[in-house]
């Protein structure tokens, strides 16, 4: 396959500003777009650009060589300064319930889609800027992002991607060599920020709210023709849209997005804003924001400030937030079916059971067990995350380290030692928790028994699911503070230590130690906001 030597060689078939309606007014001030998917706006030029990184891998998605990648004109072009030919830049119109409540309008604040490139295996990739400007969509906000949030959401992307995890993809980051005024907590200490544009890459940037808004304002002529074009570009598979194809399509969203939040909980991944506008029509996930990685095991923990109280977001709540959300998406949807016992049938069946089977089955994956439901495991799998709950327990290590205990000895002969990397307070273990984990211990080696797993076997299976390396916040800062410094060294060797989150190599030993103590309560460490 030959690589493209200039970004103008790249072929744009942009579907979605051809096929459907296009906001009438063209003049990018902030207001209320109706009867319309997108606005036509342009990027706002960025004053001294310069590109930090780009994601090799998806630069190859795109057939871009090296040296395009390493051009003036790369780094002109993904900070918004310059369009190749083909490019139509707009914003996307969408609503979207925040925290439970409808938000009205939302839509693309600083988001800009230059347009869908079509690649060598015929594959639609649409390129997106995130910080590139103001559009009609930005309400109070300025349009841009600043470095701490960029390099976190590119970061984030990629890692996800090679974890396993269905995600949206990054791939450039570049200092727009602008200072942006951001109050991090809304706490009334703002200060000048660096700049930055991401340029994030997905089939498709289409989400819940997009079906939302026009439900609301009872737009169903245009909601018909989105939910049309959906099943035609996205998942033409299904057949020609019809009554029972939406059904159908219904399904598949409930489906895609049960399997993306089980890889969530594999990985301990917490969202943070699991809002519908941040619900991908794709099962993918979007919008890197006050995300965080759970360390110490605790089902209520939320990196986001802005839900500090209620929690509706925290690591033990997103499998039934994520229903709630595919409700949300049922209810605007429901003029085109007309039957909501067929939609909740749906959403029981394509989400709930596919959830909890998939859930059932990473569980037992992580343990490195065959796929052999029954009460014995269902009981082993409760178990354990109770065990997790009684001391604070890094969830990474903790089956990294369960995979060094060696199962092939006696049951009294277990060498727990190795455990103890695991757990932020190991000289505070106590009667109580070691007598769980010894009952827990027992089951679970009664069970690598009956079910005959060797201990090659079984290492292999649990390394293949439990990453060593994850983007924790801690890491991820020290590398916004060395960025800041002007040092982006850190940025690119954490990029490559996510390529390979499964492989330990001894060279990265510092990248998978649990959260030090010093971060415990750190800014960006710890708790984040939606400040971007």
């Amino acid at each position: 396959m030959s690589l493209l030597q200039s970004l103008d060689d790249l072929y744009f078939d942009n579907r979605f500003v051809a096929q459907l309606p296009a906001d009438k007014q063209t003049e990018n001030v902030c207001r209320q777009v109706v009867g319309a998917c997108y606005s036509h706006v342009l990027p706002t030029p960025a004053r001294d650009p310069k590109t930090i990184i780009v994601s090799s891998d998806v630069a190859e998605l795109l057939n871009l060589s090296e040296e395009v990648c390493a051009s003036d004109d790369f780094t002109q072009v993904f900070a918004g300064n310059r369009l190749v030919e083909g490019m139509q830049p707009y914003a996307m119109c969408y609503g979207g319930h925040q925290f439970g409540q409808w938000g009205g309008q939302l839509g693309d604040g600083r988001a800009i889609n230059l347009g869908e490139v079509v690649n060598a295996q015929q594959a639609h990739w649409t390129l997106q800027l995130k910080g590139a400007g103001k559009t009609p969509y930005s309400r109070q906000s300025d349009g841009l992002a600043v470095l701490r949030s960029s390099v976190r959401e590119f970061l984030c992307s990629e890692a996800m991607f090679h974890l396993g995890v269905p995600t949206t993809r990054a791939l450039s980051l570049v200092l727009t060599g602008e200072k942006v005024w951001r109050d991090m907590f809304y706490d009334g200490n703002g200060a000048y920020e660096s700049g930055a544009v991401v340029c994030r890459v997905a089939p498709s940037f289409t989400r819940f709210g997009h079906f939302e808004i026009f439900a609301a304002r009872g737009d169903i002529t245009r909601l018909k023709q989105l939910v049309d074009f959906t099943i035609r570009t996205d998942f033409s598979e299904l057949g020609e849209p019809s009554a029972d194809v939406y059904l159908k399509w219904f399904s598949q969203v409930c489906l895609r997005t049960a399997q993306m939040v089980v890889h969530w909980q594999r990985v301990g991944f917490v969202h943070g804003v699991m809002n519908t506008d941040n619900m991908s029509i794709l099962g993918l996930t979007i919008d890197y924001g006050p995300y965080g990685w759970l360390e110490d095991f605790n089902l209520i923990w939320t990196p986001n400030t802005t839900d500090s109280e209620l929690k509706r977001y925290c690591f033990g709540h997103q499998p039934k937030m994520a229903f709630w959300n595919l409700a949300q998406l049922a209810n605007a949807i429901y003029p085109l079916i007309g039957d909501a016992s067929l939609l909740q049938a749906t959403l029981n069946e394509s989400y709930t059971q596919h959830f909890q089977q998939g859930w059932q089955t990473m569980m037992l994956e992580k343990l490195g067990l065959p796929h052999s439901l029954n009460q014995t495991d269902d009981l082993l799998l409760s178990d354990l995350i109770h065990l997790l709950q009684l001391t604070q327990t890094d969830m990474t290590l903790f089956y990294r380290q369960l995979a060094k205990v060696d199962f092939s000895v006696a049951l009294e002969m277990l060498d727990l030692t190795v455990l103890d990397d695991a757990y932020y307070t190991p000289e505070l273990l106590d009667h109580t928790y070691k007598k769980a984990r010894t009952a827990w211990l027992e089951k679970y080696y009664r069970r690598l028994r009956d079910l005959n797993v060797s201990e090659t076997e079984r290492v292999l299976r649990m390394n293949a699911v439990n990453p060593l390396y994850v983007p924790r916040n801690y890491l991820l800062q020290c590398a916004i503070e060395e960025a800041d410094k002007g040092n982006f060294d850190e940025i690119h060797q954490l990029f490559n230590v996510f390529r390979a989150p499964y492989q330990e190599n001894s060279q990265w030993a510092k990248y998978s130690q649990k959260r030090p103590d010093w971060a415990k309560e750190k800014a960006g460490c710890s708790m984040l906001s939606c400040s971007s």
